[in-house]
C-alpha cells in the first residue's frame, strides 16, 4: 500500500493494483487529519457513535475534497447482505446530509456513475473494493464477520455479473486494513462461524478473515493475481486506524472508491 496526503492533510492508503486503473480514485483513510476530539480523534466519519455532528461533517468534507469528488454516497451499515445499486434514481431518492448522500441501509454499494464516491465506514471490519475496468463498475463492501458468514462479497460479484455483465476474471479486488489473524479471537466460534471457516484458524480460536475473504472471492471466480490484501491489522495499528476491538468507543475510518468525473483528473491535492 502507498500513502498519500490531501486537502486538510488527511492521510490515506492506496493499493498498487488499483492505482494502475485509469480514472479510478480510491483510498482507505487513516484516523489522522480530522477535527474530532478523543476518543474519536480525529478523522471519524460515523454520525451515530457519539461524536459531534459538526466535526463529522467537516471530516467528511475533507475526505470528499482529498479525492476530488463531486458526490459522496454512504449508507447505514447493518452487518447484513443487502447490496445497493447507486444510480441517479437511487441518489434522487436518498437523503441529503451534506456533504454525504445517505442511501437506505445496506452493506454493499455498487455504481457505474462518474464523480460518485462510495463510502464504507470501518473499525476492524474489512472494506472490500471491487473494480471492473472493462465495464466501468465499482463496488465497496462492508465485510464484518457476520457479512462474511453470509457470503456478501461473493453476492456482490454475482450482482456485477447479473446487472452489469461483468466477468469475474476481469474483476480486481482489494481488502483493507482490518482485524488480522493475530487478533481475530472467536471463543464461541463453533456457534458463530460455519464449519467451512474452521480450517482458517491461525491458532486456537483465532481466525484469518483475510484468507477467508480471499477464498470467497476465488470461489466467486476472481483470479488470485487480481486480489490484493493490505495485511495490516487495525487492532495492532490502532495508532493509525480506529479499532472497535482495541478501543471500544472510537471512530470509524473512511474507505472510498470512485470513478473520477473527468478522464485524467488528478487524485488528491
Amino acid at each position: 500500500m502507498n500513502t498519500k496526503h490531501g486537502a486538510g492533510e488527511p492521510t490515506w492508503h492506496t493499493f498498487e493494483g488499483l492505482s494502475d486503473v485509469s480514472d479510478l480514485a480510491h483510498g482507505v483513510f487513516t484516523r489522522h487529519g480530522g477535527v474530532s476530539k478523543p476518543p474519536y480523534d480525529s478523522l471519524n466519519v460515523a454520525r451515530n457513535n457519539g461524536d459531534s455532528q459538526e466535526a463529522v461533517r467537516e471530516n467528511l468534507s475533507r475526505v470528499k475534497a482529498a479525492l476530488g469528488l463531486d458526490r459522496l454516497v454512504s449508507c447505514r451499515q447493518v452487518h447484513g447482505d443487502t447490496v445497493r445499486i447507486i444510480d441517479e434514481e437511487a441518489i434522487e431518492q436518498s437523503g441529503d446530509y451534506s456533504p454525504v448522500i445517505a442511501a437506505p441501509p445496506g452493506d454493499a454499494l455498487v455504481t457505474n456513475l462518474r464523480g460518485v464516491g462510495l463510502l464504507i465506514k470501518i473499525a476492524d471490519c474489512q472494506a472490500v473494493f471491487l473494480v471492473d475496468p472493462v465495464h466501468g463498475v465499482i463496488a465497496n463492501i462492508h465485510c464484518g464477520w457476520r457479512g462474511t458468514v453470509k457470503g456478501l462479497a461473493a453476492k456482490v460479484v454475482r450482482t456485477l455479473v447479473e446487472r452489469f455483465n461483468s466477468r469475474p476474471a476481469d474483476l480486481i479486488a482489494t481488502i483493507s486494513p482490518s482485524l488480522g489473524p493475530c487478533c481475530a479471537e472467536f471463543r464461541s466460534y463453533r456457534d458463530e462461524l460455519p464449519p467451512a471457516f474452521w480450517p482458517f484458524q491461525a491458532k486456537p480460536s483465532y481466525f484469518d478473515f483475510w484468507a477467508i475473504s480471499e477464498s470467497q472471492l476465488l470461489g466467486a471466480g476472481l483470479l488470485a493475481q487480481n486480489i490484493e490484501i493490505a495485511h495490516r491489522c487495525t487492532v495492532c495499528e490502532s495508532r493509525d486506524f480506529f479499532s472497535y476491538r482495541g478501543e471500544g468507543t472510537t471512530g470509524r475510518l473512511a474507505a472510498v472508491i470512485a470513478w473520477r468525473q473527468s478522464p485524467g483528473q488528478v487524485q488528491g491535492k
